[in-house]
């Protein structure tokens, strides 16, 4: 069988007027990933990627770690969901959940919580959204076929970001839209999720791994934003 991991974007700036790009923090965890799978002797055939800039800058930074780069195939389908329209198309419903002046990071993921559960219910608005909770399934589901069509002897690397490797673990396992919804908040910064494939099944090998992170000196640099 073939492989592929799976990796989550590095720390985003979180709460910066921009979250698409990459804090300090989220360099060095792409760095650190990229230097753990050349030290575990590990290269990869080809790289699929989502088109946001934190799916570059986190390639970019696995990459420079490595000791032959991939090429690399840009895959809108691996993109995260838009939870701003999501979470403001709620909001527009129910302005009690409205964010406090000064949000702590506990409020931002209670209201996400709350939008994404309204939106795979379909209970927003469908002329507001970008894409529903099923064309969002369909999506990862069609990016998913792609990476497993491929016949490779060496791993592929898909860089995403946590909604979206959510519903791919839901396509695999046969999880709900709940599942969904809890898993999307456990989904560590570069976290690795491992399976085996050929084109018929898909088989889960482990899920949401730090090795490169897994260190008395490193401890503070697993995070969830």
């Amino acid at each position: 069988m073939s492989e592929f991991y799976l990796v989550r974007h590095g720390q985003a700036s979180f709460g910066a007027k921009n979250y698409d790009k990459l804090s300090d923090l989220g360099h060095q965890q792409a760095r650190w990933l990229g230097d753990y799978f050349t030290s575990r002797d590990i290269s990869f055939s080809q790289a699929f990627m989502g088109d946001l800039v934190r799916h570059q800058e986190t390639t970019q930074g696995i990459v420079d770690g490595l000791a032959h780069s991939p090429e690399v195939t840009i895959d809108s389908g691996f993109n995260e969901f838009n939870f701003q329209n999501i979470g403001k198309s709620f909001l527009a419903l129910n302005p009690q959940h409205t964010l406090p002046t000064t949000p702590k990071p506990a409020d931002f993921y209670r209201l996400l919580k709350l939008a994404m559960y309204a939106w795979s219910e379909d209970l927003l608005p469908e002329s507001e959204l970008d894409e529903s909770w099923l064309g969002f399934r369909n999506r990862v589901q069609r990016s998913l076929n792609i990476v497993c069509q491929q016949d490779s002897d060496k791993p592929i690397l898909i860089v995403s970001s946590g909604g979206a490797i959510s519903m791919l673990m839901s396509l695999v396992l046969g999880f709900d839209a709940k599942q969904v919804i809890e898993m999307n908040m456990q989904v560590r910064n570069t976290s690795i999720s491992h399976f085996y494939f050929n084109k018929n099944n898909i088989r889960l090998a482990s899920f949401n791994n730090v090795p490169h992170l897994d260190s008395p000196d490193r401890l503070d640099s697993i995070t969830f934003s």
